[in-house]
Parts: structure tokens; sequence; C-alpha cells
């Protein structure tokens, strides 16, 4: 079976993007691994490499600086869906997201864009309450020690590339 295509679709602002460049390492019922750069060109970050847990609401990712040296983990907030028809996988971000630097700080961020998002009912208050219980799994993942559970499993995939 070819290689699932992949979307993402933002809320704020509003779009819907093919992720055509991105490379699938690896796939599983629960995961997708791909390997990917910058989309749009900034200085500080140049490539990275994503894990799509697709039954925990999340996508954890390793962002470098051009020199292949970490940048930080960025942990999305995501939901899917999955259109078996077109073999396509639609990833929404649900706007707040984690920051793990390399010194161990971590920094949560767009809170407030849930709360634009729900006042403009560009989300409903189902999806706010799905937002927030995946991010305090995440949290509660984070805070108790267990993120490197999460990170191996992408970086497997990245040693195995």
């Amino acid at each position: 079976m070819p290689a699932p295509v992949l979307y993402r679709k933002r809320i704020i602002p509003e779009e819907c993007i093919l992720l055509k460049d991105d490379r699938i390492l690896y796939q599983d019922e629960e995961t997708i691994v791909t390997a990917w750069h910058s989309l749009k060109p900034r200085k500080d970050l140049h490539h990275g490499y994503s894990c799509y847990f697709l039954k925990k609401g999340c996508k954890i990712s390793k962002f470098y600086r051009e020199d292949n040296s970490l940048l930080y983990w960025y942990c999305d907030i995501v939901e899917h869906d999955y259109r078996s028809e077109t073999n396509t996988y639609v990833f929404t971000d649900l706007l707040v997201d984690v920051i793990i630097y390399p010194d161990g700080f971590v920094k949560v961020v767009d809170v407030d864009e849930l709360v634009t998002a729900l006042n403009e009912n560009l989300i409903s208050e189902d999806t706010l309450k799905k937002s927030l219980l995946s991010l305090s799994s995440l949290l509660d993942i984070i805070y108790s020690g267990s993120f490197d559970t999460l990170a191996a499993s992408l970086e497997c995939r990245i040693h195995n590339e």
C-alpha cells in the first residue's frame, strides 16, 4: 500500500496545507513518524522529525537548526481524520502547544488561542475540552519524567533512517 497523504490543518490562521515534502519513515496503527524541512524559511528552524500519536491526540517534533543542533522539542495537541478512500490523514492543530527546551525547561504556549477560537466560534466546546484533556495528559507524561517514552518512539526511527 502506498504511503498516506498528510495534511496539516490550522484553525488560527485558517489553512490546510499538503505536507508534500514530509517523508514517512515509519507507520503503524498508533504512530506515524516523518522527516521534514521547514515549510517557511526561518533563521532558527531548519528541519526536524515528528511522531504523530494517533490515539494520544498529540504530535511530538524534534526541531533542529541548520547545523543539526537541537533547537527544542515541540509538542502539538492535535486530532486527526483518516479518509480510507484517499488514504489521507488530516491533522488538525488544536492550538495549544508545549515546548521542551534542551535544558529541560517546559513552556505551554497558545492557550489564549483556545479562548479566541471558542469566542469566535471556530471550535466547539467539545473540541476545547478535547484539547485541554490531551494537554493535561501530555503534561502528566512530561512532569512524571516519562517524556522519554514518547521521545523513544521518534528517536528509534530517526536512527534507523
